[in-house]
């Protein structure tokens, strides 16, 4: 048996990165799983987790695309129990935005992406949950939801955001034995942070030293985390937030 056998989850933003980390993490230890992005790789990476995964393109920040998931999900596994919002946005190449030159247009985008987006995910699974008799939502929020990033205006209100609703969906939900909490990640070396420092080593190289594990963390080290919050291992983890960053929000520098 494995550490989520018999869950059914949906995971977002999953054709890469972290997304796709944790739906692999959940389908080898036993959860059957929904996989969402915009991008149709995504179709690629449920292909080859085999038989218990399941793509579906999908707009985080629509409300009729999450319903069309939900109700694919509970047609093609059951009513889920486990919600990943892991989908999310920041500033296009990681360059930092004065708030003089931060545009409104740009700002709203990352928002409903990052904030609307998970607001969405919770609201249309809490009726699937309730019928299965338990829950565990995961938003994933970042470091930037717990400090202040000079010129991430968008991002930095955007994560902040998420550390609210799920603290507000934790508080209501528990009467329905549904969890919610929220995962913080530092640099993870997905493909836009890979971007980003190739783009801007003067920037990001000192950060990276900076940190006291002297390197950035991985995908899997995050997927780990998340199949822990899945698990019926962290069942009375309720409205926290958990940090992964390598030590890095440790400091007072």
């Amino acid at each position: 048996m494995g550490r989520v056998s018999g869950k059914i989850a949906i995971v977002t933003g999953a054709a890469g990165g972290m997304g796709a980390a944790d739906a692999k993490r959940l389908v080898e230890e036993g959860a059957q799983v929904v996989l969402t992005d915009m991008n149709e790789a995504g179709q690629q990476v449920a292909d080859k987790l085999g038989e218990n995964a399941r793509f579906m393109r999908q707009d985080v920040t629509k409300p009729e695309d999450w319903q069309k998931v939900v109700d694919y999900a509970e047609t093609e596994f059951g009513h889920v129990n486990v919600l990943v919002n892991n989908a999310g946005i920041a500033i296009p190449g990681g360059k930092t935005l004065s708030l003089e030159n931060t545009d409104f247009e740009g700002y709203k985008k990352i928002v409903e992406v990052n904030q609307f987006g998970t607001f969405l995910g919770m609201k249309a699974v809490e009726p699937s949950m309730r019928k299965a008799g338990i829950g565990s939502i995961i938003n994933i929020s970042s470091v930037g939801g717990l400090l202040g990033m000079w010129g991430h205006y968008a991002y930095n209100s955007s994560k902040f955001a998420v550390r609210g609703l799920t603290k507000a969906a934790a508080v209501e939900l528990g009467d329905y034995n549904i969890r919610a909490n929220s995962v913080h990640p530092g640099m993870i070396e997905t493909d836009m942070i890979k971007q980003s420092i190739a783009q801007n080593p003067d920037i990001w190289n000192p950060q990276i030293k900076g940190i006291p594990l002297k390197r950035i963390g991985k995908p899997e080290e995050v997927a780990n985390l998340v199949l822990f919050l899945a698990s019926d291992e962290s069942s009375y983890c309720t409205g926290a937030e958990f940090v992964i960053d390598g030590g890095k929000t440790a400091q007072d520098k």
